[in-house]
């Protein structure tokens, strides 16, 4: 899902792609309440390092999930001129434990990525 937020350390725009994923435990939510969450954190002055595992967190919190996973990969304004893309992640439960559970997530975060 694409986001935008905003550099506090630049007081830029970053933009790019979050992937969000989770192993359900009792609960289930629907695409766009990941959607939210991650648009509820990218508001106002972020790094995305921190972004990133604030989303991790709080689907963690609500959902009590096997595991979660967050990966943004985002373009920098300060640095766009040199084409830096940026990739964080943060993974929680069975998906940074488990090494064949970690490994098929994060291939999906991969395939099909949009020409730059």
């Amino acid at each position: 899902m694409p986001f935008t937020s905003l550099c506090e350390h630049h007081l830029l725009p970053f933009t790019g792609r979050a992937h969000v994923g989770y192993l359900p435990g009792e609960r289930i939510v629907g695409l766009s309440k990941l959607a939210r969450v991650v648009e509820t954190y990218a508001r106002g002055l972020q790094v995305q390092k921190r972004l990133t595992a604030q989303v991790a967190d709080r689907l963690e919190e609500a959902l009590r999930p096997r595991g979660v996973g967050v990966v943004l990969k985002a373009e920098h304004s300060c640095m766009s001129l040199r084409g830096v893309r940026t990739t964080t992640s943060a993974l929680r439960g069975l998906l940074r434990e488990d090494a064949r559970t970690r490994q098929a997530f994060l291939s999906l975060t991969t395939a099909h990525q949009p020409p730059r």
